[in-house]
């Protein structure tokens, strides 16, 4: 028992004097004198009309000269009176993942032989991602099915702009061939 007595007693002593230390260490929680002296000095400054910097608003108007600086750019207030004959003038979502998916769906109903459906699916994986390759390319095939070979044309072009040595480059250059050779007989019978 008196294994266990010595170590008790010993850790109750030692407990209690570093209790001690730690009261005597511990800051006076009154405000000494530069605290009382700052503390006033805010409730001085609230009382006499200012703010603090969390109740400052922030100035969010743009500088006097902000015109001269930057003539292209139009402010906010300034762009609702001006034309809208600007570069841009409708934003359209930029959705990979959905053009993805469209790209997808096209794909079925273009193996189905629905080229009107197919063609509708990848106008809209274009909408959603403008230059899109395999929407191209896709949307080329479809306009050649359904007989409209200059607009097919233009799309195997875009493809081969976008990819000019694409995986599908070879496909969309005989296309092209084939259907400047298609249009040339045609002139040529009229």
């Amino acid at each position: 028992m008196s294994r266990f007595a010595l170590p008790a007693i010993l850790w109750l002593c030692l407990g209690g004097w570093a209790a001690a230390q730690q009261d005597s260490q511990a800051p006076d929680k009154s405000p000494g004198k530069d605290q009382s002296s700052a503390s006033s000095a805010q409730n001085q400054g609230k009382e006499g009309g200012q703010s603090s910097s969390r109740d400052t608003k922030i100035d969010l108007s743009p500088p006097a000269d902000d015109v001269k600086s930057h003539p292209y750019t139009r402010s906010s207030a300034s762009s609702a009176d001006a034309d809208t004959t600007g570069d841009v003038q409708e934003f359209h979502p930029w959705d990979p993942h959905k053009a993805a998916k469209d790209i997808e769906v096209g794909d079925f109903y273009f193996k189905r032989k629905n080229y009107r459906a197919a063609l509708d699916r990848y106008r809209e994986a274009l909408y959603y991602k403008s230059n899109d390759a395999l929407a191209n390319f896709h949307m080329g095939q479809c306009l050649e099915k359904l007989d409209s070979p200059e607009e097919a044309a233009v799309h195997y072009q875009e493809y081969l702009k976008i990819l000019p040595h694409g995986p599908l480059s070879l496909e969309a250059q005989k296309a092209l061939d084939n259907l400047k050779d298609k249009t040339a007989a045609a002139d040529g019978k009229k």
